[in-house]
């Protein structure tokens, strides 16, 4: 969505990709999971794909930014970059040398919920490549020069980022929905908080969280379920344990009226981010809410926000809502970009908008292309193998079902008119939102107190 909201994607090797890009055309209904719980307590998935000669590995731990220490934010996302910069036995330069040799992609990297480490090789390597994720996982070199190097260049993106208007409003909206509960503070954590972490903070939130107790394993390719049991029996064998359970924490809840934190910057566009308290992915409303948003804003061209408020009134080249789901309640939040002088009236077709979603049934015309859009386009969002492990993560972590790939286009099909008028009015809170706005405070002039009576009905634009 925006630049602060990190995303689980690891890097492929670039042919690799291109072949998966090019061959592999998985229809979702074609999927076919094993599940099996390992010795360990790991949840392993496979899904045996032998029209090409790759293999792809995803493993989720339960080791996200989420389980940051209080002061210590982007402890998980330095651990988990640091953890592929070699082995007890390799230096960060042999360990790529050997890495690209094969023409593999080994990574790990942390999002809010799961740190994710992976792999991607031709199954000619497989052996050799796993033993290399392995490697690092299982005995990681996590050197304090090694540390401290990836400390200083962490430090100096988020430095970059915090010039962007559109990483500022993100922070500071997430800081305004959640405080200082674990989806508070960004993945990378702040330039400040990071430069405090030490390498010992880096090796205690590895032994600490790298366990495969309560890991997720996600497998699919040219494999087949014996061989990589065993390889995973074999080499990640000391990472034993589980990580305890982490509390959740109370749903973000925005009072009523609007609240703005207004930033200044001497920029020619506003970036303004506004909304509220969100849903957890396992909400059992998530299906209606989806076709709600997909309509409201999320569904590019065909939505209202921007039928509105950029092909009528011409304020914004992209307008976009979301709920953003994990483990815990996340946010809504809707974004747009517009000039300065046209924030005010930008926000005031935005909370029309949500306040007619509540008010008005959607046309037959909008829940049908609603939904067939999100019917059809389901296959393509599982039609690589990168693709294929995420959604066999997520089906595990949200409890969906092995069968989930058959189920979600009658789970879509069944939402009526009636369901998205239902989540507006319980989900959309045109009354109660925190917004930011990051602009020429000058020039934007917000008028909170306009802006609230079209908040509550009581004017129009």
């Amino acid at each position: 969505m925006i630049a602060a909201r990190s995303r689980l994607r690891l890097s492929v090797a670039a042919s690799l990709a291109l072949v998966a890009a090019v061959l592999i055309s998985t229809r979702a209904d074609a999927i076919e999971i094993k599940r099996m719980t390992l010795s360990n307590g790991a949840v392993l998935l496979v899904s045996p794909s032998h029209q090409l000669p790759m293999v792809t590995i995803s493993i989720a731990f339960d080791a996200g930014s989420r389980r940051d220490p209080q002061g210590k934010a982007g402890l998980a996302a330095l651990t988990a970059a640091s953890l592929t910069q070699g082995t007890k036995d390799l230096s960060e330069k042999q360990f790529n040398e050997k890495v690209d040799f094969m023409g593999s992609s080994v990574g790990v990297s942390a999002d809010r919920d799961f740190s994710v480490a992976g792999m991607t090789s031709l199954s000619k390597y497989l052996n050799d490549t796993f033993t290399l994720m392995a490697g690092v996982l299982a005995n990681p070199g996590l050197r304090d020069s090694d540390i401290e190097r990836r400390r200083a260049e962490t430090v100096a993106a988020i430095k970059a980022e915090e010039e962007q208007p559109g990483y500022v409003a993100a922070v500071t909206f997430d800081k305004m929905i959640f405080g200082d509960s674990p989806y508070g503070h960004p993945t990378s954590g702040t330039a400040e908080s990071v430069s405090k972490l030490t390498p010992d903070d880096v090796r205690n939130f590895y032994h600490e969280h790298y366990k495969l107790g309560n890991a997720i394993i996600a497998v699919t390719g040219d494999v087949d379920t014996d061989t990589i049991r065993g390889l995973i029996e074999k080499d990640l064998s000391v990472l034993a344990g589980s990580v305890p359970p982490q509390a959740a924490p109370p749903a973000p809840a925005v009072a009523p009226g609007l609240h703005p934190h207004l930033i200044d910057r001497n920029v020619a566009q506003a970036t303004i981010l506004l909304g509220s308290g969100g849903i957890a992915r396992s909400n059992p409303d998530f299906y209606k809410i989806k076709v709600m948003d997909y309509i409201l804003g999320a569904g590019g061209f065909s939505s209202r926000l921007v039928k509105v408020v950029r092909s009528k009134a011409g304020l914004a080249y992209s307008v976009t809502s979301a709920f953003e789901t994990g483990k815990f309640p996340g946010a809504f939040v809707v974004s747009v970009q517009t000039k300065n002088r046209t924030a005010n009236e930008a926000i005031s077709l935005i909370l029309q908008q949500l306040r007619e979603m509540q008010e008005k049934p959607v046309s037959d015309d909008e829940l049908e292309g609603a939904k067939k859009f999100l019917i059809g386009s389901f296959p393509l969002t599982i039609d690589r193998q990168s693709e294929i492990t995420s959604f066999m993560l997520g089906i595990e972590v949200y409890g969906l079902g092995l069968d989930y790939a058959d189920r979600y286009p009658k789970l879509i099909g069944a939402v009526t008119k009636e369901d998205v008028q239902e989540v507006a009015r319980k989900y959309l809170h045109p009354d109660a939102l925190d917004f930011v706005v990051v602009a020429n405070q000058g020039e934007a002039k917000i008028d909170t107190a306009r802006l609230e009576k079209t908040a509550d009905g009581s004017s129009a634009q």
